[in-house]
């Protein structure tokens, strides 16, 4: 387990304040949006200034700004980069009140480092220092995605995803990923690394293929996809769905095959695996 202090180590953690920004006000704006689309909503978000001393940067001469990575959950958030700090004079409140000058510290990690926290953080602590932070939430460091496999698709035969890595493509709707997977019809299989089990799965459907069938097992308010073994999986943990779950294709089909063929190879891979016996298929 990598903890924060040692992935993102400070030579001023005095003078270096973790800011946790969820929401820019607004439910309908959050922050993770910003940051991912570089809107100037999240320098601005980072940089706004109130009375409330422990809500500003008064004391801080550096900035480690996070994004609540909501497709994971509450205690989930994702780097935005490290920042110079510098107040703007005259004093102003209510507003963007700090010049924030983006650092090379780190910036390979900006928008793929996500960590998570042992507690949430409640709306009224979203801004503090290194050290509180590290005392307070104990923060570790959960993934560090691999951009660049994400971003080009490696072929049918290839796909190999966590679930953290499929709830991240779909969600942001990966252009080649949506492609690929849209255009076919498929038999897939998903393993729990915990157990060993496999399930074999198909996407029969006239409309948007394998991809429409995957987004269903990443929907924030149902990790299940409606599957009745997932819902029972449920009870070893909240995450445990996300921890360990793993997503293949093993067989890919043009979208006018007929459902009743799907199925058919389905069922071939069923027993290939005995997955009922065996495996998570009922």
């Amino acid at each position: 387990m990598l903890k924060f202090e040692d992935f993102l180590p400070v030579d001023f953690p005095d003078k270096t304040k973790v800011k946790f920004n969820m929401n820019a006000g607004n439910t309908d704006f959050p922050a993770w949006d910003y940051l991912r689309d570089d809107n100037p909503e999240w320098i601005n978000m980072n940089a706004y200034k109130t009375k409330q001393a422990n809500n500003n940067l008064n004391h801080a001469d550096y900035l480690l700004a996070f994004a609540q990575y909501y497709p994971y959950g509450s205690n989930y958030f994702i780097f935005g980069g490290m920042y110079k700090v510098e107040k703007i004079f005259p004093e102003v409140f209510g507003q963007v009140g700090y010049n924030l000058i983006l650092m090379d510290d780190y910036i390979d990690y900006r928008k793929r480092l996500i960590i998570k926290l042992e507690r949430p953080i409640g709306r009224d602590i979203y801004n503090k220092p290194y050290n509180a932070v590290l005392r307070n939430f104990n923060p570790i460091i959960h993934e560090l995605t691999p951009s660049t496999k994400l971003g080009s698709f490696p072929g049918y035969n290839n796909v190999l995803l966590t679930h953290n890595e499929l709830q991240l493509i779909t969600r942001m709707e990966t252009y080649e990923w949506k492609i690929a997977l849209s255009n076919v019809k498929g038999v897939y299989c998903i393993t729990d690394k915990s157990t060993g089990k496999l399930y074999i799965g198909s996407a029969s459907g006239d409309s948007e293929g394998i991809w429409q069938r995957w987004s269903a097992y990443v929907n924030v308010n149902n990790l299940t996809g409606g599957n009745k073994t997932f819902e029972e999986l449920k009870n070893n943990g909240a995450d445990y769905i996300i921890d360990n779950f793993t997503y293949s294709i093993l067989e890919i089909f043009d979208m006018r095959t007929n459902r009743e063929d799907i199925i058919h190879r389905e069922e071939y891979w069923k027993r290939v695996f005995q997955t009922i016996k065996f495996g998570m298929n009922n």
